[in-house]
Formats: C-alpha cells, structure tokens, sequence
C-alpha cells in the first residue's frame, strides 16, 4: 500500500512454458487471405490468415525456396521463420537476403519484421525438439498484440525425427516407423495454436496466427506418418512435385494434386477485394488444367494429331495457363511477387484468348493459324510487365480481338 492505493509490478518480460498455449478470448473464423504474391497460391489453393497449411515434398523440389518467398512477401505484420533441422547454409541465406530486401508496405527492410529461430541440422536434437515449440509462443506473443503473425516450419519431419531420437533415450514404446506413439497429438496441437483470435483484455482486438510447415518425407512419400498426421490437422495441402522442379517449373506445385478447404470461405473476400468474376475464372482455369490431364493420355497412345481442333486449342491454352501463370521465377525483381489485382488481369487475358479463339475455330480459322498468332508472344511476356503499368496487360484483350478479326476478313478473302 502508498498513499491509500494498492501498488502492482509490471514487468518488462514475460515467463511463459513454450509448450502450452497462450490464451485468448474467443476464436473466430478466418476470413481474409493470406496474400503472398505466389500465382499458383493466391489464385488456386489459397491460404487464410489465421489458418493452416503445409508442403510436403521429396528434396529437392523446392520446399525451402517457396518457404522464403512466403516469408518474404506474406501479408503478415510478423514473420516467424524456423529452421528446424535444416542446413545451415538456408538459414544464413535469410540472414544475408532479408536485410537487403525492402518490405512492400511498409518501405523498411523485411529482416525489421522477421524473427529467426536456427536449429539446425548439426544443433543438439533436444533443442530442435524446443525450437517449434518456441517459435509458435514468440509468434503468439506477437498474435496477443494484435498483430497478424505468419509462421514457417522448415522442416517438422526434421522436428519429429528429433522426437522419435528423444523418445528412443527414454525407452519408450515406438510406434509406426519408430516415431512414437504420440506424434498425431504433438502434431495436432502444434496446429491448433494457428487461428484467428480476440485477444484478453478490454479494447476487443483481434490477432491472426498462420502456420505453414513444409514436411521432408523420404522419396516424397506421402504415406509418411508425419504427412499423414499433419494432413489429418491442416486445411491446405501444397503438393510438391519432383518432375515439376526437374522441369524447372517453380513453383513446382501440383495443381491436380493440391487442394484448399478455405477456398470456399474466402470467395466473399475475393469478389470484394479483387473483381466479382476472380473466382469464376479460376474454376474456369482449373477445368482446363483437369482437362489436359486427360488429353494428355489421348495423346500419348495415338499422338496430337488424333485430337480434334477444339482439343488442340484446350491443350494449347492449358499450356499458356502453366507456363505464362502458374510459373513464377521467383529471382525475378518483376515476377517474384505478383498483386492479386495483377493475378487476376493476367488469368483474364488467357481465358479471354481461348473463347474467342473457340469462336474463331467454329468460322473456319485453323488451329495452326491460331497457334502462330503474334500477340501469343504478349500474353507471355505479361508476368514481366510492372505494377505499375498494368493498363499495358488489359490492352492484349483489344489486340487479340483485333489480330483475330484480322485473321478472318483474310480467311473469308482466301475463299472468295
């Protein structure tokens, strides 16, 4: 007691056991995307803020690389970058590259709002069995600010193989592939500690918490007990391909593989934020993609030739939509990064191409003319053109239109 009133200590730090989670007040659904600039990922599988997601992948196939690029350009106030068991060249990567890397929004260097967490591979496996563990409290710490947090994980196999080393010590009963028995829980409650919360306390703020760990299974074997533990937790399944990265396709993420259960959740957002007709076009885009899947079997046994015109054009323009949207050079200044705005102008082009050249197909314009149409070469180099110039992108809508209306008074002049 002083002066009459009652006199508490506040200090400067907190102590918090890392493996239990902070509290909240209420968790809510989320209901934003998590924008990382990433085409394939924003567009097709997307992630919210506050939710979950992992890459699973053999080595090799870029598991590290997409993690940086989130890290990097992820919408998130805060990032939390672990690397967990990995080589130690990748976590000096981050610590040269963020310094020199300016944040886009908010104009100071990323490394200003980037916490590391190094444990690698040569580090003691009981500190690697801590390091997610300590990770996810800093980022909860931030989340209780009311900030939005995003979390990368590289790699939880190297995080379980830990465990499964510490549970051998201890003599205890092993269980698939000598993992122990309860690394489905560790998992789980790992990713229950992502989400969208309001936060204790009385101004009712609100803090997002987003984890996306990338998993190491041997060969890319996704009957690993690790992928399958954190498959039956997360909500986003980013699928690595080794024949993708092998045909230097980065990301190398398999479109008919992958999936997103916040897709649904996030399509108000899309249409309010972006354009009403963003989602349409995705679906329209993923129907080609799903399409080739199948021609392509066609013309393995009996070649392209065998494929009516219309199949032809389906191919060519699945072609456009993986090389000219989905592949992304990621060392790129232009290209690395790509708005939502930008994403979706790009995919509108594409798909504007194929129906008008679908109306040209049925007036007598051959495939092979459409094939060798010079504002193709545009539609191409799109990816490379600036920001700030994207009145340049929407302009291709009016020369394919005009290359095409070219094309058929020369086909009606041709047969006159």
């Amino acid at each position: 007691m002083k002066d009459g009133k009652s006199t508490k200590d506040i200090s400067l730090m907190q102590v918090w056991p890392v493996r239990i989670p902070r509290p909240y007040k209420q968790k809510l659904s989320p209901s934003k995307a998590l924008v990382t600039g990433q085409r394939i990922l924003d567009t097709f599988f997307p992630v919210a803020q506050g939710g979950t997601a992992c890459v699973p992948g053999p080595f090799g196939s870029g598991k590290t690389v997409i993690q940086h690029q989130l890290a990097k350009w992820a919408n998130a106030e805060i990032v939390v970058y672990i690397g967990c068991g990995e080589r130690g060249n990748e976590m000096t990567d981050v610590l040269l590259e963020f310094p020199k890397l300016i944040d886009p929004r908010s104009k100071e260097p990323l490394m200003k709002r980037t916490v590391l967490i190094a444990n690698t591979s040569n580090m003691p496996v009981a500190a690697r069995e801590a390091s997610v563990y300590t990770g996810i409290t800093i980022a909860e710490y931030f989340r209780d600010m009311g900030m939005g947090v995003a979390l990368m994980a590289d790699s939880t196999s190297r995080w379980a193989e830990a465990m499964r080393e510490i549970s051998g010590r201890l003599e205890e009963m092993p269980g698939e592939e000598g993992y122990p028995a309860y690394l489905g829980a560790r998992i789980s409650s790992f990713y229950e500690r992502a989400g969208k919360v309001i936060c204790l306390g009385s101004d009712k703020r609100e803090g997002t918490l987003s984890v996306i760990g990338a998993v190491s299974p041997p060969g890319g074997d996704l009957s690993d007990p690790v992928v399958q533990a954190t498959l039956r937790v997360v909500k986003v399944f980013w699928s690595l391909e080794d024949k993708l990265a092998a045909m230097r396709h980065f990301p190398a993420i398999s479109w008919l593989n992958s999936y997103s259960l916040y897709a649904d959740s996030l399509e108000t957002f899309f249409t309010d934020t972006v354009d009403p007709s963003f989602v349409k076009n995705q679906k329209t885009a993923m129907r080609i993609l799903q399409n080739e899947a199948e021609l392509q079997e066609i013309v393995r046994l009996v070649g392209v030739d065998a494929l009516s015109e219309r199949d032809q054009l389906a191919l060519e323009v699945s072609r456009s939509i993986r090389e000219d949207f989905l592949h992304q050079n990621a060392f790129h200044d232009v290209d690395t990064y790509t708005t939502l705005k930008k994403q979706h102008i790009l995919l509108k082009i594409i798909l504007h191409f194929y129906e008008r050249t679908k109306e040209s197909l049925s007036q007598g314009i051959s495939i092979e003319t459409i094939k060798s149409m010079k504002v193709r070469n545009k539609i191409a180099r799109a990816k490379y053109i600036p920001e700030q110039e994207l009145s340049k992108i929407e302009t291709i809508a009016a020369e394919i239109d005009a290359e095409l209306a070219s094309l058929s008074s020369k086909e009606i002049k041709t047969g006159a």
